[in-house]
């Protein structure tokens, strides 16, 4: 089944960009990032920059813009079956980072939200990219299926994005 992306959460004073690969089903339904109450990205945004899962979504997207996050995924299409990125087919459309970057001026740090966002990326998106110096961090999935972290190890990885947040 061919699936498509949302558009960034961003505005133009954003300086660290996290990335995911494609929204799950359960995203996809209800048209937001990260919908599915088991997964602990919320959860790590209102630890970190006061959106969380409690504060209606498009609270949590301002409360993303307002701390200097953007949001977006890496791609804009891709087919899957279901919600697991194992099951992306190699083939897939990449949204336009050279546009994002160029529009995006102060980004400069980008994490990965995972294995699949990460490599995705380096395969596919980063040679197209003309310079613009960045810097590049994987984190552990937030996503239910990688259970393998607890809360409290993903908050320590992912505390890597409030070090930044002001660079």
């Amino acid at each position: 089944m061919l699936i498509h992306s949302f558009p960034p959460v961003a505005d133009a004073s954003a300086r660290l960009l996290i990335l995911g690969s494609m929204p799950g089903k359960k995203s996809l339904d209800e048209k937001q990032y990260y919908a599915n109450p088991n997964n602990a990205f919320w959860k790590l945004m209102g630890d970190f920059f006061g959106a969380g899962p409690e504060l209606p979504y498009e609270q949590r997207k301002q409360q993303l813009k307002k701390s200097g996050v953007a949001l977006w995924d890496v791609m804009a299409s891709c087919e899957r079956e279901g919600s697991l990125d194992s099951a992306i087919a190699p083939d897939f459309t990449p949204n336009d980072f050279q546009s994002f970057f160029a529009n995006h001026r102060n980004i400069t740090r980008v994490f990965f939200n995972g294995t699949k966002a990460e490599h995705s990326f380096l395969k596919h998106v980063l040679p197209t990219l003309t310079a613009q110096p960045l810097q590049y961090t994987r984190l552990p999935s937030t996503s239910p299926a990688h259970a393998t972290r607890s809360y409290t190890q993903k908050l320590t990885a992912w505390r890597a994005v409030t070090n930044h947040k002001n660079s």
